[in-house]
C-alpha cells in the first residue's frame, strides 16, 4: 500500500521524471560526427584527396626522422628540434584524418564520449606542442645567427631536451586543464558534432551548462599559450634582421634568409590558421569556417612542413639523397666513387658544367687504376653526347627541342605522381569550369563580387590546363620533350594568366573594400563598365609582363644543355641553362615581378586596412561576422598564391636550386586551382545555395516546379 501511494504521487513521480531527464542529459554515449556527409556525393572525392595527404604527410615527416636520424652530419640542435616537429605533425595527422577516411568510407559517423574527449585531448596537446617548439626553433635560429661563437654552449644537448620536455610538458597541462572541465558539461541540444573530429568550440555549442567561466579560462589559456610564443618569434627575428643589417657579406645575407624562410613559412600557415578559429567567441563560430581551417591545419599544413623544410634546405637535401642513395650502389662502386670525384667537381646548383681539377695535383693510391673503374670519366663522357651539334639549330645556341626532366628521374615513382596528380588536375579542371557555370547560370550571382569570382575560376583551368595535361603525359613517356617555340608559348601562357590572376585579387580586394566600407554605393561605384576596365587592366598587365619575360629569355643562347630541371618551360630553369649573361634577365624578372606583386599586395593590404576599420566601427556582431565570413575566403587564396610566387620569384637565380622548387611550382600549377573553388564555395553560403538550386533543377525539374508553384 505504501509503495502504491508513493507511486502514484504527482509530486514524487515529477522528481523522477527530472532525475531520468538530468539522467539522460549527462549520460551521453556516443557522439555524431557530421563532418562533410552533408554532401554525400562529394565523399569519394574528399576521400581521396584525404588519403592522397595523409599518406604524403606520414610519409614526409619519417623520411625527415629518418633522415636526421640516419645523417650524422644532422646531429644538431636545429635538426633534433625539427625531428620532433615532424614527429609531432605526423602524431597530429594520425590523431584525426584515420578516423575521418573510416567515417567516410563506413558511412558510420559515431565516436564514443570518452573517445571524443581523448581525441580532443591529444589533438590539442599535439597543437600547442607545435606551437611551443616553433618558439623554440625560433630561439634556436636567434642563438646561431645573434651569438654564432656561444652557439654550441648556449645550445648545448642538455639545453635542447629541457626546452622540448618543458614544451611537452606545458602543453600536457593546459589540455588537460580545457579536457577535464569538458567531462563536467551536459550535451542536451543534440548529440550532432557539425565537424569531421571533436574539437572544443564544436562541443560548446552542443552542452546546454553554463560555460562563461570555462571560455573565459579557454581565451586566456590559448591567447597564453599563442602570445607568449609568438611573441618570442617576433623578438627572435627583430633581432635576427638586426645582426643581418649589420653584416657586411651579401652570401651571409642569402645564408640567413634562406635559413630562416623554412621557419617563418611553416609560423605563418600554423598560426594564421589557429587564430582564424580559436580567437573568436563560440557565439561567432561558423561551422563551415572552422572544417575549412582546421582541414588547412589539421591536414595541408602538416603534409607541407617536410616539403618546405627539405626543398629549402641543401643539409636536408643530401641527407635524403644519401639515404635514398645507401643501397643503390655497391661498396666496390662508392670506392671507386670517392677515388674519381676529385677529378671533377659540380660548381653551383645553377652550374651545371663540370669543371676539371689539374690531375697533377692528384694522384691515385698506389695499386688503384683510375682507367679500369667505371664510373671514372662518366660524367665527362655523357656531358659530350648531351653536347652533339645535331641537338642545336644556327649559330645562336638554339635547340630545336628542349628535354623536360621532370618532377623526378626515377621511373617506379612516375606512376604514383600520375595517379596523385591526375585527379588533383581533375578537380581544379572541374571545380573551376563548375563556378564559372554556376555563375553564369544563376541570376542571383550577378554581381560584381562573383563576376570577378568568375573571371579567377576561369584563370585558374586555364592556367592549370598550360600546365596539368602536358605534365601528366610526360610521367607516362621515357624522355619528355617540348618543341622550342611550344616551349616559349608555354611560358607565356602560364607567366601572364599568374601575373593577371595578380591583378585580379587585388581588384577583388577594392570590391571587397566598396562592399563593406561604402554599402550604399556599392552599385553606383562598382558599375559593369568599372568591373569590366579592372578585369581588361589585370588581363593587360599579365601579358605585358608575360612578353617581357618571354622576350628576354627566348634571346638567350642555350648552348650549355638543353635539359630543363622542371617540368615546364619556367624562368629560372632557362636561365641556369644559358651560356650568356642573365643578370639582365634576373633584373628584369626580379624588377617587373617584384613590381606587381607589390603594387596589387599594397591595394590588399590598403582595401583591407579599411575593411578593418570599417568592421571595428559596426555594432553588430553578425556585420562583422558576416565580414570575416567573406573576405577570409579571399585572404586565403592571396595568401597561398602570394606565398609561392614570392618563394620561387623573388629572388637571384644564384640562389634557385634546380631540385628545390619543383614541389613549390606543382603547389601553385595545381594544388592552388584545385583549392580555390573549394575553399570559395565551402565558405560561401550563397554558393552553397546555388548549388542546391541548381543541381534541384537539374536532377528533378518536376519536383523543383511544383515546390515553386
Amino acid at each position: 500500500m505504501v509503495y502504491e501511494k508513493t507511486s502514484t504521487d504527482p509530486s514524487i513521480w515529477s522528481l523522477q521524471q527530472a532525475y531520468q531527464e538530468i539522467r539522460n542529459r549527462t549520460s551521453v554515449s556516443d557522439f555524431l560526427l557530421l563532418g562533410f556527409s552533408e554532401h554525400p556525393e562529394q565523399q569519394p572525392l574528399l576521400f581521396g584527396i584525404f588519403l592522397a595527404t595523409y599518406l604524403l604527410t606520414v610519409l614526409g615527416n619519417l623520411l625527415i626522422i629518418l633522415a636526421i636520424g640516419s645523417d650524422r652530419h644532422l646531429h644538431t640542435p636545429m635538426y633534433f628540434f625539427l625531428a620532433n616537429l615532424s614527429f609531432i605533425d605526423t602524431c597530429c595527422s594520425c590523431t584525426i584524418v584515420p578516423k575521418v577516411l573510416v567515417n567516410m568510407q563506413t558511412q558510420h559517423h559515431t565516436i564514443s564520449h570518452t573517445g571524443c574527449l581523448v581525441q580532443m585531448y591529444f589533438f590539442m596537446t599535439l597543437s600547442l606542442m607545435d606551437n611551443f617548439l616553433l618558439a623554440v626553433m625560433a630561439y634556436d635560429r636567434y642563438v646561431a645567427i645573434c651569438l654564432p661563437l656561444h652557439y654550441t654552449t648556449v645550445m648545448c644537448p642538455q639545453r635542447c631536451l629541457l626546452l622540448v620536455t618543458a614544451s611537452w610538458l606545458c602543453s600536457h597541462l593546459l589540455a588537460f586543464s580545457l579536457s577535464f572541465p569538458m567531462t563536467q558539461f551536459s550535451f542536451c541540444i543534440s548529440h550532432s558534432i557539425p565537424h569531421f573530429f571533436c574539437d572544443v568550440l564544436p562541443l560548446l555549442k552542443l552542452t546546454c551548462s553554463d560555460t562563461h567561466i570555462f571560455q573565459i579560462m579557454m581565451f586566456a589559456e590559448v591567447a597564453l599559450s599563442g602570445v607568449v610564443p609568438l611573441t618570442c618569434i617576433l623578438v627572435s627575428y627583430a633581432h635576427i634582421m638586426s645582426t643581418v643589417l649589420r653584416a657586411p657579406s651579401a652570401g651571409g645575407k642569402h645564408k640567413v634568409f634562406s635559413t630562416c624562410g623554412s621557419h617563418l613559412t611553416v609560423v605563418t600557415l600554423f598560426y594564421g590558421t589557429i587564430f582564424l578559429v580559436y580567437f573568436q567567441p563560440s557565439s561567432s563560430y561558423s561551422a563551415d569556417t572552422g572544417m575549412v581551417t582546421s582541414v588547412v591545419y589539421t591536414m595541408v599544413t602538416p603534409m607541407l612542413n617536410p616539403f618546405i623544410y627539405s626543398l629549402r634546405n641543401r643539409d636536408m637535401k643530401g641527407a635524403l639523397w644519401r639515404l635514398f642513395s645507401w643501397g643503390r650502389y655497391g661498396e666496390k662502386e662508392r670506392h671507386s666513387k670517392q677515388l674519381c670525384s676529385p677529378l671533377y667537381e659540380v660548381e653551383t646548383e645553377t652550374q651545371i658544367s663540370l669543371t676539371p681539377k689539374r690531375t697533377s695535383q692528384l694522384s691515385p693510391p698506389m695499386g688503384h687504376d683510375l682507367s679500369l673503374s667505371p664510373l671514372c670519366f662518366a660524367a665527362p663522357q655523357s656531358r659530350s653526347r648531351r653536347m652533339t651539334p645535331e641537338n642545336f639549330t644556327g649559330a645562336r645556341g638554339v635547340p630545336a627541342e628542349f628535354i623536360l626532366l621532370g618532377i623526378t628521374d626515377r621511373r617506379d615513382l612516375r606512376l604514383t605522381l600520375f595517379l596523385i596528380f591526375l585527379p588533383v588536375y581533375l578537380v581544379g579542371l572541374l571545380g573551376n569550369v563548375g563556378m564559372v557555370v554556376l555563375i553564369r547560370v544563376e541570376a542571383r550571382l550577378h554581381t560584381p563580387m562573383y563576376f570577378f569570382l568568375a573571371s579567377l575560376s576561369l584563370l585558374d583551368a586555364c592556367y592549370a590546363s598550360a600546365i596539368g595535361p602536358k605534365m601528366l603525359v610526360d610521367l607516362l613517356l621515357p624522355q619528355a620533350t617540348i618543341p622550342y617555340a611550344a616551349c616559349a608559348l608555354q611560358m607565356f601562357v602560364f607567366a601572364g594568366l599568374a601575373d593577371a590572376e595578380c591583378c585580379l585579387l587585388a581588384a577583388m580586394a577594392y570590391d571587397r573594400y566598396v562592399a563593406i566600407g561604402n554599402p550604399l554605393l556599392y552599385t553606383t561605384a562598382m558599375s559593369r563598365r568599372l568591373c569590366l576596365a579592372l578585369l581588361g587592366a589585370s588581363g593587360l598587365g599579365g601579358a605585358l609582363s608575360a612578353f617581357v619575360h618571354t622576350t628576354f629569355t627566348f634571346r638567350l643562347s642555350f648552348c650549355r644543355s638543353r635539359e630543363i630541371n622542371s617540368f615546364f618551360c619556367d624562368i629560372p630553369p632557362l636561365l641556369a641553362i644559358s651560356c650568356n649573361d642573365t643578370s639582365l634577365n634576373e633584373l628584369l624578372l626580379f624588377a617587373v615581378c617584384g613590381f606587381i606583386q607589390t603594387a596589387t599586395m599594397l591595394a590588399i593590404a590598403v582595401s583591407y586596412g579599411f575593411i578593418a576599420a570599417a568592421v571595428i566601427r559596426m555594432h553588430s556582431v553578425e556585420g562583422r561576422r558576416r565580414a570575416a565570413s567573406t573576405c577570409g575566403s579571399h585572404l586565403m587564396a592571396v595568401a597561398m598564391l602570394y606565398g609561392t610566387l614570392i618563394f620561387m620569384y623573388l629572388r637571384p637565380s644564384s640562389s634557385y636550386a634546380l631540385n628545390t622548387d619543383k614541389m613549390a611550382s606543382v603547389f601553385y600549377t595545381l594544388v592552388i586551382p584545385a583549392l580555390n573553388p573549394l575553399i570559395y564555395s565551402l565558405r560561401n553560403k550563397e554558393v552553397k545555395e546555388a548549388l542546391r538550386r541548381t543541381w534541384s533543377r537539374s536532377c528533378c525539374p518536376g519536383a523543383g516546379c511544383q515546390g515553386v508553384a
